[in-house]
């Protein structure tokens, strides 16, 4: 790979005479050129990298030689872009990444032992999950989620820990939401999804089936800190039909407990699952 940016064919060039907004920070600009790389867009050229983010291909490719040059994008030998190995040496510097990851490996580990499938850990961004860390078996059955990516609050087993675990008015906002169309789950309408918020911080545990890729089973339980905040989700994923969810949940919950007391978690030996969602 080279730091030289390249150029497109006509065929491939952008709908010229489009300006950036005016007065738009040239680091506003280079985030939305980063911000464009999706799993479905993994690597671009530079007119779809210009077109996607909405400014010239001039003012694109200057920018992308720059970030090319700081080693947030790579240039493949065929001329399109990916995102830079830098991005995951800075990225992984978080701490609510990656501390709560160090902390949580040995269980996400020992959990993996007894499962041989996936073990995922989560923490929420906005109004996703994204996916700290996966372990999975070589056999495992196929999953959704990559280390990395994305999910849903609302139809995943990780995303309702962390819902069920956020501030009243951000779960109203999303309460009050459509629900979400996501291939192999079935929806889940406000009522229900109450219902089962209201469950999940009663019993500490989230359950979901799915159809698609695969059809599987996931179980989910809330790591705490320090204050009894909800910051990460611990979860295993297994074919479903394989193991009752139900034998599966003791095994989560206590190693997501055992991560929460290593964050400095106390819970008081009278307090129920709720209190310890509501710190």
């Amino acid at each position: 790979m080279t730091a030289t940016p390249d150029t497109d064919t006509p065929s491939d060039a952008p709908i010229r005479g489009k300006r950036p907004k005016q007065g738009e920070p040239v680091i506003d600009r280079a985030l939305s050129l980063l911000a464009v790389f999706s799993d479905r867009r993994r690597a671009l050229t530079l007119s779809e990298l210009a077109r996607h983010a909405g400014m010239p291909a001039p003012t694109a490719l200057r920018l992308i030689a720059r970030l090319v040059a700081w080693g947030a994008l790579e240039r493949l030998d065929d001329g399109r872009y990916v995102v830079g190995v830098r991005l995951w040496e800075v990225a992984s510097l978080s701490p609510r990444g990656h501390g709560v990851r160090e902390i949580a490996l040995p269980y996400l580990e020992d959990l993996f032992e007894v499962t041989r499938h996936h073990v995922l850990l989560a923490v929420r961004d906005n109004e996703e999950a994204v996916l700290i860390e996966r372990l999975s078996a070589k056999d495992a059955t196929e999953v959704a989620y990559r280390v990395g990516g994305r999910a849903p609050l609302r139809s995943t087993a990780i995303g309702l820990v962390l819902l069920a675990g956020a501030d009243q008015q951000f779960q109203e906002t999303i309460l009050k939401r459509p629900p979400e169309n996501e291939p192999g789950v079935s929806e889940m309408p406000e009522g229900q999804l109450r219902r089962t918020l209201s469950d999940v911080r009663r019993t500490g545990i989230a359950m979901i089936r799915r159809s698609l890729p695969s059809r599987t089973v996931s179980v989910a339980s809330p790591i705490f800190d320090a204050q009894g905040a909800v910051v990460a989700s611990l979860s295993i994923v297994v074919p479903d039909g394989s193991t009752p969810p139900n034998v599966l949940a003791p095994a989560v919950r206590a190693a997501a407990r055992a991560v929460s007391r290593n964050l400095g978690f106390q819970p008081q030996a009278s307090a129920g699952i709720r209190t310890h969602f509501q710190g």
